[in-house]
């Protein structure tokens, strides 16, 4: 039994050191583990400081942009975000979009502001407009947000600058330039407009928006690519038609969106363009039957100034341009005229006068005839003037800008606002009223002004006004001697900023006596 005894308490001997040495080396562990946890905590929270100040600063920064003279008052929003979704709200009707209007009231007439992601001076001011549109080359260059040139193109005609422009520009001109408009595009747009009106006469109504643009679109699809929508497989335009539906939409290139549809739009329509270049470039004896083929010719050249991209960029925006802002120009005229009885009067005393005066009533109109309608010139200016198709031009400042006693930093983007120029009271007399007296004895305008920029100003004044006032007026003068109309259902407007017809303009036709 004491061996045992003994053992035991040699035993128990032993094991009371073991567990406190055991108790000791937990205790330096736990205290360690503590320690090292305190110490993560701290770096932790010294981490999150760090990008809480490195945030705030930035953010600081991003509403503070920093310049060498005095900036525009103004707001830049949220960071990155800005005030894009400000910018692209509805509105729903022909005034001034809240979003300039607030801070017009707010800043004044020139203010800074971020769309985009893009610092950017809007001007709603007449003087400050047409100085930048004089400056074009000098202190400032044509520029679009990343989103526009996505979906018009790295290349488009909008992008270029210098001789490269200008010599676009004069390639343009042989289609759109007054020769040829004298020669044949009166007599052509005069024959399309009859027999679309024809045709619609023989429906119970018709969607104008979506008529006049099928109309536009077939007659200058023809005559830049030759395109006839009865032979081919591919419908052009209805790709173009999903790409207008997104053009001025929030930038979220997401399946589903109206930016997503408008870019798939724009890729379908460039794979069309692309199969007609590669098949004419295949084809050297092909001879020139409209103007694609006259942009081959170029690229055909021993030293070519065009590259491909460059010509179906260059293809894609005439195809877009000629179209659809004319289309939506004459659908809100038309609008107009059946709210304004008056007008329509003036304008059938004036037409009817022209075909009187034909040894055939039925003849097509000349452009002696053309010239001739004065009154029809007042009203188209008064159509555009309300209708203010784009709702902003942009330029970029390419060095520090001292104007109105404020800077524009190099690279800051400036957008010129025509509808808080044609909608000033201070310049147009109850605007947004449709009254194209006001129009009465002033000069014929040729070019953009400082009232005035419908179409455009300085160097880039549109080069298809001249086009665009010759269909508008061949339009109106087989409507008012012809047909007599109504409003079925619609009307409806909607500017997110660029105008649209939510639910359409249906009208019935109704031959006249």
């Amino acid at each position: 039994m004491q061996p045992y005894l003994q053992l035991a308490s040699l035993r128990l001997a032993n094991t009371i050191p073991l567990s406190r040495k055991l108790y000791t080396s937990t205790t330096n562990l736990l205290v360690t583990s503590e320690a090292m946890a305190a110490m993560a905590y701290i770096a932790l929270c010294a981490a999150a400081l760090g990008v809480s100040v490195a945030l705030l600063r930035w953010a600081y920064r991003w509403s503070h942009p920093k310049s060498k003279g005095r900036l525009p008052p103004g707001s830049m929003g949220i960071p990155l975000l800005g005030e894009t979704m400000q910018f692209f709200a509805p509105n729903p009707t022909c005034d001034v979009s809240p979003f300039v209007k607030e801070r017009v009231k707010r800043y004044g007439s020139i203010f800074k502001t971020s769309i985009v992601g893009r610092q950017v001076v809007v001007s709603a001011d007449p003087d400050m407009n047409y100085f930048v549109f004089q400056q074009e080359g000098k202190l400032f260059e044509s520029w679009y947000p990343d989103t526009f040139t996505e979906i018009f193109g790295r290349d488009n005609v909008g992008s270029l600058h210098g001789f490269m422009y200008k010599y676009l520009k004069t390639l343009v001109l042989r289609l759109y330039g007054q020769e040829n408009l004298k020669a044949v595009l009166v007599a052509e747009t005069d024959a399309a407009c009859r027999r679309s009106l024809d045709a619609w006469a023989a429906q119970p109504s018709v969607e104008l928006k979506e008529g006049l643009s099928t109309m536009i679109f077939d007659l200058t699809a023809k005559k830049l690519i030759g395109y006839d929508p009865a032979k081919s497989s591919d419908s052009l335009r209805k790709n173009f038609v999903s790409f207008i539906r997104g053009l001025i939409s929030f930038p979220v290139n997401i399946p589903g969106t109206a930016y997503h549809q408008c870019m798939e739009g724009r890729k379908n329509a460039m794979k069309v363009l692309r199969s007609m270049m590669k098949e004419r470039m295949a084809d050297p004896e092909r001879r020139c039957e409209d103007f694609f083929d006259h942009v081959i010719q170029e690229l055909r050249r021993e030293k070519p100034l065009l590259t491909e991209t460059i010509a179906l960029d260059l293809m894609f925006v005439l195809l877009f341009a000629s179209f659809e802002t004319t289309a939506l120009a004459l659908t809100l005229g038309v609008k107009l005229l059946t709210e304004n009885p008056k007008v329509v009067d003036a304008l059938r005393e004036e037409h009817d006068a022209i075909a009187r005066n034909r040894k055939d009533p039925d003849a097509p109109v000349t452009w002696a005839e053309y010239r001739s309608m004065t009154f029809t010139n007042q009203v188209i200016m008064e159509m555009v003037r309300l209708a203010n198709i784009v709702p902003g031009i942009f330029r970029k400042a390419l060095q520090d800008v001292e104007i109105k006693g404020y800077t524009i930093p190099a690279g800051w983007g400036i957008m010129v606002c025509p509808p808080a120029v044609h909608l000033n009271p201070d310049i147009y007399e109850d605007p947004l009223a449709f009254n194209p007296w006001r129009w009465q004895d002033k000069p014929e305008i040729t070019g953009g002004t400082k009232h005035f920029m419908a179409f455009g100003g300085g160097l880039r004044f549109c080069v298809g006004t001249d086009f665009s006032r010759v269909l508008m007026a061949t339009f109106i003068h087989s409507l008012v001697t012809k047909y007599s109309w109504r409003t079925v259902k619609g009307g409806n407007i909607v500017r997110t900023p660029g105008l649209g017809f939510p639910d359409g303009f249906h009208i019935q036709l109704v031959p006249r006596n």
